[in-house]
């Protein structure tokens, strides 16, 4: 029994990488379960067992995607929780554009041919993994806006924040380098110099908010 259950574990996990794989390549209705059963090892049946069709194991397979890539980038990008709110910001930064650009992530090629041909199959796990983290940039960015800032103001800068870091996904070459247009959209080839263009330009913004915001709330206090 203990064999069987062993078994059954690497066929799921054989299943699940495998997957991986070629969804990442080819997207969600170019790819088979005949080839990525191929690619396994496995049977069919096995993925009939495990997952019960082809829509369940593409969202594992992102889900899987996803938890690899965080473990490899992790959100926090190595800054301290008790570290100050705009070092805690360039961690948040540096970790999602080091995740977008790394070629070996397959988390963010889902998310390409889900813009190129929109399944929406993962709609509903991505917002169960990734508002986690969007509600810690927002809750970070509340504490550098200031108690006087609206909630719409916190929510539209962290939507700010994030907008700049994913635009590298839309430029980011595929792994054929198969790309007509090499040109445009336009690539970030330093990293690590955009993340801190990113986070200048994100800081700027924010203390002008918080200074407009504090400014309105004195003189409400005068006229008071």
């Amino acid at each position: 029994m203990k064999v069987q259950r062993e078994n059954a574990v690497r066929t799921r996990k054989s299943l699940i990488v495998a997957a991986s794989e070629v969804f990442a390549e080819k997207g969600y209705r170019d790819a088979t379960i005949a080839e990525i059963c191929e690619l396994a090892g496995a049977n069919v049946a096995a993925v009939n067992y495990h997952f019960r069709d082809k829509e369940t194991l593409y969202k594992e397979a992102w889900r899987h995607c996803f938890s690899e890539s965080i473990k490899v980038h992790p959100p926090d990008g190595g800054v301290s929780d008790s570290a100050a709110p705009e070092e805690r910001l360039r961690g948040q930064v540096a970790a999602l554009l080091r995740r977008i650009t790394d070629k070996n992530n397959k988390e963010f090629l889902f998310v390409q041919k889900e813009l190129a041909n929109s399944t929406g199959l993962l709609d509903e796990v991505a917002q169960e993994e990734l508002r986690p983290l969007h509600d810690k940039t927002e809750t970070l960015v509340r504490e550098l806006l200031g108690p006087r800032c609206s909630d719409m103001q916190v929510r539209f800068c962290a939507i700010s924040i994030i907008s700049q870091c994913i635009n590298p996904l839309v430029a980011r070459e595929d792994r054929k380098g198969n790309r007509e247009n090499k040109d445009f959209p336009p690539r970030v080839d330093d990293v690590e110099a955009y993340s801190n263009h990113v986070v200048e330009f994100s800081l700027s913004g924010i203390r002008a908010i918080r200074e407009e915001a504090e400014k309105r709330g004195r003189r409400f206090k005068k006229q008071g």
